[in-house]
């Protein structure tokens, strides 16, 4: 199967922005979603589904995306955001916060999945985008590697979970370390594992701070392009 290209983003008005997001099953941290309105003239190589990336290809690529692209912008929602909303509308607020920090407003988005989020512009649906489209190609590795980067913050903010290596996914590891320290204030309390686990009432922390950081930095990430 090849990779991604341009066939939907030439179906589309422009501009037209990709978003995709990362992190709506972990049980620890935020659901992060990027956006991004690439130019079509000047496209980072090696753009593909941040899951078949590496690593280094993911690091390399998010310094060109944001180099190249015409917009980008990545926005969060909260762990108490997803326990107020649900998973499903906390992933729609982060991409609408995505979506603001874009210096060129879109015209249409092409989303990965097959819900139709309520936007600011028309949506696309795309299944499996991230493979397909290059536009959410890019977001799906702005997300990732963004989303990455807070989860090794709150890793040394909150020592012991080991945030840092499964990025807050219900492996033995972290499960273990629930049962042994309790939930934290990055954990999303309120879900089934967490409360089987012991957890979903009040963190085992001394930061009780809303996680403020997150909503943060979705207004700092916006990169125009001359």
């Amino acid at each position: 199967m090849s990779g991604p290209d341009w066939s939907f983003e030439a179906d589309c008005p422009t501009p037209v922005c990709g978003i995709d997001e990362a992190g709506r099953g972990p049980w620890a941290g935020p659901v992060t979603a990027a956006a991004v309105i690439l130019n079509i003239d000047d496209l980072p190589v090696g753009l593909n589904d941040s899951k078949k990336l590496s690593e280094k290809a993911r690091d390399r690529l998010e310094i060109e995306i944001k180099a190249r692209a015409l917009a980008w912008g990545v926005g969060h929602a909260s762990p108490e955001e997803i326990c107020d909303l649900n998973i499903l509308q906390a992933t729609g607020l982060a991409m609408r916060r995505a979506m603001e920090g874009l210096s060129i407003a879109p015209a249409f988005a092409l989303v990965d999945g097959n819900y139709a989020f309520n936007l600011p512009c028309p949506v696309r649906t795309v299944v499996k985008g991230d493979g397909r489209s290059l536009s959410i190609a890019a977001a799906s590795i702005l997300a990732k590697v963004e989303r990455d980067r807070v989860m090794v913050a709150l890793d040394a903010r909150h020592p012991g979970y080991g945030f840092g290596a499964h990025k807050g996914y219900g492996v033995p590891a972290h499960a273990a370390a629930l049962k042994l320290l309790g939930p934290c204030s990055a954990h999303r309390l309120t879900w089934g594992p967490i409360v089987a686990l012991g957890g979903g009432e009040s963190p085992n922390s001394s930061d009780h701070n809303p996680l403020v950081y997150y909503r943060v930095t979705a207004s700092a990430a916006k990169q125009p392009r001359g």
